[in-house]
């Protein structure tokens, strides 16, 4: 008999939802039910819109202080007590108490096997929830960042799924119970190769535009939020790279990219997989969904004017770990595209360190961490 899970996203931007629906469509798979429910919309009317409408200002239009706010609240400290992490100043805040009062209301009548966060906050709620024994399951939180930040910890969590063995490593450092690397969630999809006619409906595309040139993907993200990027797809046209540009639903990014001679905008791609299959390397600024899709797909990435916070911490650890290139400024991102781009050591390194992340599923670990504790 299958088990009841639910999952807590988050609608910022598109990366909690994609984990949270790979997860489901997992679970769902091995015959479990899988409910997903938005963090945000466990808040009193207007509350979560608001949260999401200041995050996404800030970092298009105040970045500094986005900054000024992450390294405040967000960079981890050291544990308070032996084995017990710093929570998250949202344990304490007005948003997480509302918020885990709707959850415990919405979860009494149909108990669930487990609960599932893929979003710091959520990770804050369910956590609260079952040290106060208000949840009877485990808790599971799934890290979609592959730099840690204290809204990840709560002491009531009972297990941490990890993107990399430095994130699990800091993790228990700072007190979170259970972490393990079992790598980024992302959809089977990424990790096989698509066949040539799905390829070639982007290669086609690119060699017309371009031809003999390498394309760059540069990723804004769902909401397409980037510093100067017209500007940097101008570099990349003029260092020999035809950019093709994912301006995800930013009607007005697209608008602003297809003016620049020499570049591809893209809006909302549903087949990433071939569109990654077609290009030379990802540049990205969040170390984000795209940024693991990638990895999975075998793509080289290159972290390039980060967006601040987590994105920047993020881009950081992924290029300690070995797993991405860092470029400092417009000369170095060119070099090293150069070094990524063409076939070799470095590249062919790159790729097998990527891959090497996808140690486990996390559907099997989650289910295999409730039995034990049902038995």
């Amino acid at each position: 008999m299958g088990g009841r899970f639910v999952i807590l996203s988050a609608g910022m931007g598109a990366g909690h939802h994609a984990v949270a629906g790979e997860l489901a469509h997992r679970l769902s798979g091995r015959g479990h039910q899988a409910v997903t429910l938005d963090v945000l919309d466990l808040l009193p009317a207007g509350t979560g819109a608001a949260l999401r409408g200041f995050y996404a200002t800030t970092v298009r239009h105040a970045p500094a202080l986005y900054d000024a706010i992450y390294r405040a609240y967000f960079a981890p400290r050291p544990p308070s007590g032996p084995g017990r992490p710093q929570p998250g100043p949202a344990d304490t805040s007005p948003v997480v108490a509302p918020a885990a009062k709707e959850l415990r209301r919405r979860l009494a009548g149909a108990p669930p096997d487990a609960v599932i966060a893929t979003f710091h906050l959520a990770a804050q709620v369910s956590g609260r929830l079952r040290e106060a024994g208000a949840l009877r399951c485990p808790s599971i939180v799934v890290l979609t960042d592959f730099a840690v930040h204290r809204q990840w910890l709560h002491p009531g969590n009972d297990l941490h799924l990890c993107p990399t063995p430095e994130t699990a490593e800091e993790i228990g450092r700072l007190g979170g119970r259970g972490a393990q690397a079992v790598g980024p969630v992302v959809p089977a999809a990424f990790r096989t190769a698509p066949p040539p006619s799905r390829t070639a409906v982007f290669t086609s595309r690119f060699a017309a535009r371009a031809p003999g040139r390498t394309p760059v993907l540069l990723s804004a993200g769902a909401w397409g939020v980037a510093s100067h990027l017209a500007r940097t797809a101008a570099l990349l046209r003029d260092g020999g790279y035809l950019p093709v540009v994912m301006c995800g639903r930013s009607r007005s990014l697209r608008r602003r990219i297809g003016r620049v001679p020499g570049t591809v905008a893209l809006g909302w791609v549903a087949d990433v997989p071939a569109l990654m299959a077609a290009a030379g390397a990802l540049v990205e600024n969040a170390a984000g969904q795209t940024a693991a899709q990638a990895l999975a797909a075998g793509l080289p990435v290159v972290s390039y004017r980060p967006i601040p916070g987590h994105g920047a911490a993020g881009a950081r650890r992924m290029a300690a770990a070995g797993l991405s290139g860092q470029a400092r400024g417009p000369a170095d991102l060119l070099r090293v595209l150069d070094g990524l781009t063409r076939d070799g050591p470095l590249r062919e390194k790159r790729i097998a360190a990527g891959r090497a992340l996808f140690r486990a599923d996390a559907a099997e670990v989650i289910t295999a961490a409730v039995r034990m504790t049902a038995g």
